[in-house]
């Protein structure tokens, strides 16, 4: 196709195996990026894979748990080996953790939903931002939620999670301004995953945007030629 958007970009994404993560991966592999598909599940992983070659796509599987941290660290050194550079990545994987009163959130669990939502992704730019600083026009895009600014009752843990990664995202926006990489967010609103039904069980996800309703914002975030810079792009 002529008219590839993201035609020769490296890509890389977290929690590509369900949800936003997928529909974006596909997308990506769409406008003609390599993707490099993060996630824990193998055989997902392959799924995906297949569905990438269907649209005459490439990619590389990359099972990783983001609680392992010394092989997020070594993420950096494994891509630059292979393509020296990284042109985008979406830090989308997360975990909704307990919805539960502050005072019965388990340390585990509050550790956990920390580990996933924020402390992975800080240990990812540290290790992807040289690459992305070697890209021409190096694209960083999160996904946030509006958990972070609402702060409902007994959802501690993720809404916490998501306020940080909002400052996290947006201090290191504010880091490059000066050179070629862009960071921003992206806030989906509900979305018919499996993280929002299980959020909502009593909830119709008939009556909800599909992960692929969002994709073209992710493309559009991921392009050379965007300037946002340090932006939450509300979907809806």
């Amino acid at each position: 196709m002529s008219n590839q958007r993201l035609k020769d970009r490296i890509a890389l994404v977290t929690g590509a195996t369900r949800g936003i993560g997928r529909a974006v991966a596909l997308a990506f592999a769409r406008e003609g990026a390599h993707v490099v598909t993060v996630g824990r599940n193998t055989g997902a992983l392959e799924e995906l894979d297949d569905e990438i070659q269907q649209l005459d796509g490439t990619a590389t599987l990359l099972r990783l748990n983001l609680n392992h941290a010394s092989k997020i660290d070594a993420l950096g050194p494994t891509i630059f080996e292979r393509w020296e550079r990284l042109d985008i990545f979406v830090g989308n994987a997360g975990i909704l953790g307990p919805l539960s009163p502050l005072g019965h959130v388990s340390e585990k669990d509050w550790t956990d939903v920390l580990n996933i939502n924020l402390t992975a992704n800080w240990r990812l730019i540290r290790t992807l931002d040289p690459l992305l600083q070697k890209s021409d026009a190096g694209r960083a895009i999160f996904v946030t939620s509006g958990a972070a600014r609402k702060c409902r009752a007994y959802w501690g843990p993720y809404s916490v999670s998501k306020a940080a990664l909002e400052a996290l995202a947006r201090t290191y926006a504010a880091e490059v301004e000066n050179t070629p990489v862009r960071v921003n967010l992206v806030n989906p609103g509900p979305v018919a995953t499996a993280m929002r039904a299980k959020a909502m069980p009593g909830e119709d996800p008939a009556t909800l945007p599909q992960p692929e309703d969002l994709a073209e914002t992710f493309v559009r975030l991921a392009l050379p030629d965007c300037t946002d810079n340090g932006t939450i792009v509300d979907y809806q």
